[in-house]
């Protein structure tokens, strides 16, 4: 299942949310912008590598790591599940409220990581742990939404409109049965299980706090 878009208004124009994309596209435009050696540099220098943490240096890369990305379909997938479903949860939550949000997800999602993979010397790199995090938060406030999702078997595929609980209750799933396998497959599933846990959480801890509904806007019906 791969998420197209979703039906649920909003009412703030969310300009964190675009900001942090536009953020992670000039950064990965940065990365990018001398060569493979200069890509790699950035990675090692701004990535989360848990070595280099343990041995009291770089703590300033668990915030710098979630603006990384390691290729272009690594940033586009992720600023896409961004795109989807940031700008609901910045419009319950305001604006700043969100970016603490964002940034307290992401940054709890790469130290969840840092204990799963304690003497790593590779750098983890993305927005997916801060992103896990949204997805939590959606799934609790709003479970209900309709996501316009596309479904394929084989050579056939077609776009169908599930609830939000139960698209991101299965990505949920095969990102836990992933980080359970024990192969070296350059992804860190574990930090986005730990993202989604501490969104759910934080939507938990917020939620009586949210935005009221005004107008013909109905926050109710999506939960």
């Amino acid at each position: 299942m791969f998420p197209l878009g979703d039906e649920n208004p909003t009412r703030l124009t969310p300009f964190i949310n675009w900001s942090i994309i536009a953020t992670c596209i000039l950064v990965f435009l940065w990365q990018s912008s001398s060569g493979s050696t200069h890509f790699v540099y950035t990675l090692l220098t701004f990535g989360l590598v848990p070595t280099t943490i343990t041995s009291g240096a770089g703590q300033y890369t668990f915030v710098t790591n979630m603006f990384l990305h390691g290729g272009w379909s690594h940033l586009l997938g992720n600023m896409l599940f961004l795109w989807i479903f940031g700008d609901n949860i910045e419009d319950c939550c305001g604006h700043l409220r969100y970016l603490v949000f964002y940034l307290t997800s992401g940054v709890a999602a790469s130290a969840f990581w840092m204990l799963t993979a304690w003497g790593s010397q590779y750098p983890a790199v993305g927005a997916s742990g801060a992103i896990s995090g949204v997805l939590g938060a959606y799934f609790v406030l709003y479970p209900r939404a309709r996501i316009r999702t596309v479904v394929g078997m084989g050579f056939f595929w077609r776009v169908v409109r599930v609830p939000a609980y139960i698209m991101i209750g299965l990505w949920f799933v095969y990102q836990f049965m992933l980080a359970l396998v024990p192969l070296n497959t350059g992804v860190a599933y574990w930090a986005h299980v730990g993202g989604f846990v501490v969104g759910i959480i934080l939507a938990k801890i917020i939620r009586p706090k949210l935005r009221k509904p005004s107008g013909s806007y109905n926050l109710e019906y999506y939960r």
